[in-house]
């Protein structure tokens, strides 16, 4: 039976992204360029192809039981003598790690949930394997380094082969800390859920829904210093429409709007066309 490996965490917006891929590059991290600066919340589990819609169910509806919040990243730590890492201590003003624990304990359901051998230390590492010795020198160097990171969706991560022994685990859908958005109700009724990627289940649509005598296919890829906007329609969790394209401050494009045949004519595009204008607008 053909098993994804897949994770759940929050990464890092820029400009600390590159701070702390920096610190991780300095230290000689193993990780690196191979995986995103990230908070993990879901370590790598196996998930069967045909449970990836229930993966990102459970991922939509932990995301929408909490709101933006904002964590303190760092000083540097470590796990020794558990682990020899380096890593940015994690925690927050207010409710913010608890926000944070409510969210990591809402992802782990099946087909998410796994065994664990540790308890959950939320942290962003630095380096997963370093001596003693220069562990104790970078903690002291760096004593310093403490930011904050403002984390407004959670993401789902898929490590993919690269060759014959290279993996990368990239993002492939994101979920943001908003509420379910239901429009239709008494008659056609959807959720809408607008994000930045195009997540399997709804590319999985799209390469099925697409017009056979329609060669054209939209970019992957916004084009950079854009924000992209994916706007997916899903009927009692099966998706139905998907809208993308892109927006910055002076420019909106829609790159493609897809409807299943047997849903058209009930309004679903004039939905996807309003929460797309939505999101575009929105966009600075």
């Amino acid at each position: 039976m053909p098993r994804l490996r897949l994770g759940v965490a929050l990464l890092l917006g820029e400009p600390l992204a590159s701070q702390v891929d920096g610190l991780r590059r300095a230290c000689g991290d193993g990780a690196y360029g191979r995986v995103p600066p990230h908070l993990t919340l879901v370590p790598p589990v196996n998930v069967r192809v045909q449970d990836v819609p229930a993966a990102l169910r459970v991922l939509r509806e932990a995301a929408s039981g909490v709101r933006p919040f904002t964590l303190r990243l760092g000083p540097p730590a470590t796990f020794l003598p558990t682990t020899p890492t380096l890593h940015l201590a994690v925690g927050g003003q207010g409710d913010a790690t608890q926000v944070l624990r409510r969210l990591r304990d809402a992802l782990f359901e099946p087909p998410l949930e796994r065994p664990l051998t540790l308890p959950f230390v939320p942290h962003v590492t630095l380096c997963d394997d370093m001596a003693a010795e220069r562990i104790a020198s970078a903690v002291g160097v760096l004593s310093a380094f403490v930011a904050e990171a403002t984390f407004d969706r959670v993401h789902l991560l898929h490590e993919q082969r690269h060759g014959e022994v290279h993996r990368r685990w990239v993002p492939v859908a994101d979920a943001p800390f908003v509420p379910p958005a239901v429009v239709g109700r008494g008659g056609v009724e959807l959720d809408l859920a607008v994000t930045r990627l195009l997540d399997p289940e709804a590319a999985a649509f799209e390469g099925g829904a697409w017009p056979e005598d329609e060669p054209h296919r939209p970019p992957s890829e916004a084009p950079p210093a854009t924000e992209p906007i994916v706007v997916t329609a899903r009927r009692r969790g099966v998706v139905v429409g998907v809208a993308r394209g892109w927006a910055d401050a002076d420019r909106v494009e829609l790159c493609s709007l897809l409807v299943a045949p047997g849903e058209r004519g009930q309004g679903i595009s004039h939905h996807l066309m309003a929460a797309f204008r939505h999101a575009a607008s929105s966009v600075e």
